[in-house]
């Protein structure tokens, strides 16, 4: 049977792929990958008794969360909610799966990340791609003009996974955004203040903010001798600059975009830009740019974001950057990204203005505004002006799981502050009763399982699992009416009386 031989001939070469990698400690991820390879083409030969075996792993793309990796992640949803409450907003939720319709023809050339349920003789449905499509049926759907919203919810796409650096296909969106007819550019520095807070709290390392306008890239397309056609697609083009080249950008848009080669370098001359409101000052002056209605306006506003910025006292982490593009097809205005910097060796390297280059370690949040969204949910295309940002918690919790492993600090998967235990047997029914009187009070607390535990298993798992007191009863104890109450960390005990027990546990663990 050749058909067998190939497959442990192949079986044979991922087993060897497998071992270099373990060898030289490549990602979890990585090596998880090429396991899962192995272990599907040892399915394929199937057990003695010839049957098929299933390969027990999560879908591409996917992961699961240990205890120890969701005490990281709430700790970084609780930071986004805090800003996103801090500044007002309120919440909705929208279902999972949407019209196949509803999310058609929104998203540009990523459309074809969009996973498409199978078609059961019902309604076509697709799972949602992200949460601001959905938020902008939302509002056309309830004819609401005004809303101050953020949603944290999962979102889907057929990515490639690269899941070292939290690009996952199901994976969840942070969302804050505000929607109404209000003074120009207010709304839309708050949202970059927003991405400042989150982004300078979660610590995760020195970050920039790039802003942008569409109508400042669909005016210098013009300006530049883009045909309309070609807009958004030399448009997507220009969103590939922090992950490829100039020049393999530019063979893109010449070579398989059809772009004149002329056309091109100019466009290279202005995405090359970066600076901030004196930059706006200068292209407003430019000879070719200032010829265009379209780019002035989107300049305008960039300088009146700016003087609002700078009361936010948020300008030093800005940076006006004409090569961003964000390659969505509903923005319409101002856009923006919050990138990681790494200082390092080729952070030293100079680029052409002498000023000093970071490396980008990748966007961690986006955004910007969408003035037209709503208006294609509505019959009579009426317009809600909307503006908004998206925090990538994905990236960021990649980092932070990095950070807690370098760090040998000890991650708390639960946060009970006592345990209960007895110091003899036969007190199962006592240690119940007082975590009945704790629970009561509101108190985290909680018991081993056995009804005749050893007071040295029990003290022992409060030292691994990072409880900080222990609420010991023993027969003097119970006839004296207090309690032992032990400091885990210190070991210190102190018999306090029942009466006062939950006002001094109160007390310690509001101390810590």
């Amino acid at each position: 049977m050749a058909d067998k031989a190939q497959i442990q001939e192949a079986i044979k070469v991922q087993g060897e792929v497998v071992r270099k990698l373990k060898s030289e400690k490549t990602s979890k991820e990585q090596i998880d990958e090429e396991v899962s390879k192995l272990l599907q083409l040892k399915a394929q030969i199937g057990g003695d008794d010839g049957k098929h075996q299933f390969v027990l792993k999560t879908a591409k793309g996917t992961r699961d969360y240990n205890p120890k990796q969701m005490a990281i992640r709430e700790k970084v949803f609780n930071t986004i909610l805090g800003c996103f409450k801090r500044h007002g907003a309120e919440t909705i939720d929208t279902p999972v799966f949407e019209l196949k319709e509803t999310l058609t023809g929104k998203y540009g050339e990523d459309s074809k990340l969009i996973y498409d349920l199978k078609d059961q003789g019902g309604e076509l449905l697709s799972l949602r791609y992200d949460l601001t499509v959905p938020f902008a049926r939302y509002l056309a759907m309830n004819k609401i003009t005004n809303i101050k919203r953020y949603h944290i919810a999962k979102v889907y796409r057929r990515d490639n996974p690269a899941m070292t650096r939290g690009r996952y296909r199901e994976f969840y969106q942070c969302d804050f955004d505000i929607a109404g007819q209000y003074d120009a550019m207010i709304p839309d520095a708050e949202c970059l203040k927003i991405v400042y807070e989150i982004l300078s709290e979660l610590d995760i390392g020195d970050f920039r903010i790039k802003v942008n306008d569409r109508r400042i890239l669909d005016g210098m397309f013009a300006v530049c001798g883009v045909p309309d056609d070609k807009f958004r697609t030399i448009c997507s083009t220009v969103d590939k600059l922090d992950k490829m080249s100039w020049e393999e950008v530019r063979k893109e848009m010449v070579s398989e975009k059809g772009l004149s080669e002329e056309a091109a370098d100019q466009i290279g001359e202005y995405v090359s830009l970066q600076g901030g409101m004196e930059l706006a000052e200068r292209l407003l002056q430019d000879q070719k740019m200032s010829q265009s209605k379209q780019a002035c306006a989107g300049l305008t506003d960039i300088k009146l974001l700016f003087s609002y910025l700078q009361l936010f006292q948020v300008t030093d982490k800005v940076v006006f950057d004409l090569s961003l593009a964000r390659g969505l097809d509903y923005y319409t205005g101002i856009i923006y990204e919050g990138v990681l910097t790494q200082a390092g060796i080729a952070a030293e390297a100079q680029n052409a203005s002498g000023a000093e280059e970071s490396v980008s370690v990748g966007s961690v949040a986006g955004g910007g505004r969408y003035d037209g969204l709503v208006g294609m949910f509505d019959p009579k295309g009426r317009k809600v002006p909307c503006v908004g940002v998206s925090i990538g918690i994905e990236r960021i919790f990649s980092i932070m799981e990095q950070k807690a492993e370098a760090s040998a600090q000890r991650v708390r998967t639960t946060e009970v502050q006592v345990m209960v235990v007895s110091a003899q047997k036969n007190l199962l029914e006592e240690r119940l009763k007082l975590l009945t009187e704790l629970w009561s009070a509101g108190i985290k607390a909680e018991v081993i399982y056995k009804k005749n535990p050893k007071l040295l298993s029990q003290l022992q798992y409060c030292e691994d699992s990072g409880i900080p007191l222990v609420a010991i009863l023993g027969e003097q104890e119970l006839k004296d009416g207090v309690v032992k109450l032990r400091a885990v960390a210190t070991r210190e005990e102190a018999d306090i009386s029942r009466a006062d027990l939950i006002a001094e546990i109160k007390r310690r663990t509001s101390e810590a």
